[in-house]
């Protein structure tokens, strides 16, 4: 069904009409937005349990309340896997929250995940009428979050409707955001979906690159477990490329691959010193801590518990390390980043939870070299003052050197998260694919199809860098794409 049709059956049903008869739109608006229940900073900067505490019933109730249900809901306009925003809402309105789960489900394999780690305030919030009237947007990404969790914790996990099995077999790369999500839908439409995984663990970037404090793993292994209900298999510690080849994969009746293999490659700034010890990108540091356990004293690879820590970056990645740093026993834990903090792309949230946490920001300063002692081990480092100057190609302004501003910071460990590159294992072995001068897969954007007819690609191997819900995105337009395309060859 048309989406624009389906928003019009759905908002004329009976149970809604009588929501927006039941209070008046400027007593909706005048509604405060929910406030976030969290942990104590001094308390959650010592531990790692999860910051964000989640809605009552009665907070989740009252939130939903403020939206009116508009007749056109652009919040959906800014969704990248198009959910039905305002009947999800609706449904925790009247009460009704294992409703709004499976309406979630309908678009969202992972929507405890979301509600978590989306930049909701840069997606569907951002499209929120409220904001047009000056009001703080209705809190969509809370909502959703307690929807999620509200089914989980009844034991009651709601599996969607699967179609006929049709017989036809799918490979799918990865297993973060975009090859689950993609997994999810193909499995709904019938096919019988395998995702190979390089890694020991299912869940990819959502399992080694974000904190416990911020996503909990059971959270991902919930989501993963309706999966594999779904009918999806999931193949662990299997390399494509090494352990099975394209090739290989055609020859076993695969009749579609979807790539999702991430972005894993960290870049690095070419300073003098960053081969020092202690010296380390943010991916080796989160996914020792988060994937390898190395945070403990008895680890096989304990990771470098630095007093000193200074994480370089201005990103998401960039907070959960240093805010890592801090819970491993940091005395002074700092970002350091070259721009101003409203040019930082992390988000709101994250900034204001490490400030609340004691850690230090040096904006507007960049590392130009690092120092060590006579075992090589990083002791310091050296760090340009800068200034913005006019904006570059990606909208912010450019940071330019303030001549002979340098200073000196003591640094035991440095964490650089500066970007990350896709790792070249697939685009070098899937012999065919047409690779950017940045080492992406280049596919067509409408349906995210590579110069390989079997071959579909999406997320950080495309994008180079994205957050999860626009990776889900990808994940769920490759799999529209490819059934259309498996139905046209049949």
């Amino acid at each position: 069904m048309d989406i624009k049709e389906d928003i019009k059956i759905r908002r004329a049903e009976a149970w809604r009409d009588e929501l927006r008869q039941s209070m008046k739109n400027k007593d909706r608006t005048a509604i405060t937005r929910v406030k976030m229940n969290e942990l104590d900073p001094d308390y959650r900067s010592r531990c790692n349990e999860e910051v964000n505490l989640g809605l009552t019933a009665e907070q989740a109730m009252r939130e939903a309340q403020r939206c009116i249900d508009c007749p056109t809901p652009t919040c959906m306009e800014g969704c990248p896997v198009n959910i039905n925003i305002p009947t999800f809402v609706k449904n925790i309105e009247r009460g009704n929250f294992a409703e709004a789960a499976k309406v979630l489900k309908e678009a969202n394999a992972l929507p405890a995940v979301c509600g978590r780690v989306c930049p909701q305030e840069k997606q569907c919030e951002s499209k929120c009428i409220h904001l047009k009237m000056n009001k703080e947007a209705v809190a969509v990404g809370y909502l959703e979050r307690f929807t999620a969790d509200y089914e989980r914790d009844s034991g009651t996990m709601s599996v969607p409707e699967i179609a006929s099995k049709n017989g036809v077999k799918i490979a799918v790369v990865g297993s973060g955001p975009a090859g689950l999500s993609f997994a999810g839908d193909m499995a709904k439409m019938g096919y019988d979906v395998t995702v190979f995984e390089a890694l020991h663990e299912i869940g990819g970037v959502l399992k080694y690159g974000i904190p416990e404090f911020r996503l909990p793993n059971r959270m991902v292994d919930v989501e993963i477990e309706v999966l594999k209900k779904m009918g999806v298999q999931f193949i662990v510690n299997c390399i494509v490329g090494k352990a099975i080849s394209y090739q290989e994969l055609l020859d076993e009746g695969y009749k579609g691959i979807f790539v999702a293999s991430g972005a894993g490659l960290p870049n690095f700034m070419n300073i003098p010193g960053e081969n020092l010890i202690g010296v380390m990108s943010s991916n080796e540091y989160l996914t020792r801590v988060n994937l390898m356990d190395a945070a403990h004293a008895d680890s096989d690879t304990p990771v470098l518990k630095g007093k000193n820590v200074a994480v370089i970056g201005g990103g998401n990645t960039a907070m959960d390390s240093v805010r890592t740093a801090k819970r491993l026993g940091a005395d002074r834990a700092m970002i350091i980043y070259r721009r101003s903090e409203e040019e930082m792309p992390a988000r709101i949230e994250e900034v204001k939870h490490a400030k609340e946490e004691g850690i230090e920001f040096m904006t507007l300063h960049n590392p130009i070299e690092y120092f060590g002692d006579e075992n090589g081990h990083v002791t310091k480092m050296r760090v340009q003052q800068m200034k913005l100057g006019e904006p570059d190609a990606s909208g912010r302004r450019r940071p330019v050197p303030i001549e002979g501003a340098i200073v000196e910071i003591e640094a035991d460990e440095v964490i650089v998260s500066v970007g990350v590159s896709p790792n070249p294992l697939i685009p070098r072995e899937f012999e065919g694919l047409e690779i950017s001068r940045w080492g992406t897969i280049i596919v067509n954007e409408d349906t995210m199809r590579s110069a390989l007819k079997e071959v579909y690609a999406g997320g950080d191997i495309v994008r180079g860098g994205a957050t999860v819900i626009l990776a889900m995105g990808d994940g769920r337009k490759a799999a529209s794409a490819m059934h259309e395309q498996l139905q046209s060859t049949q």
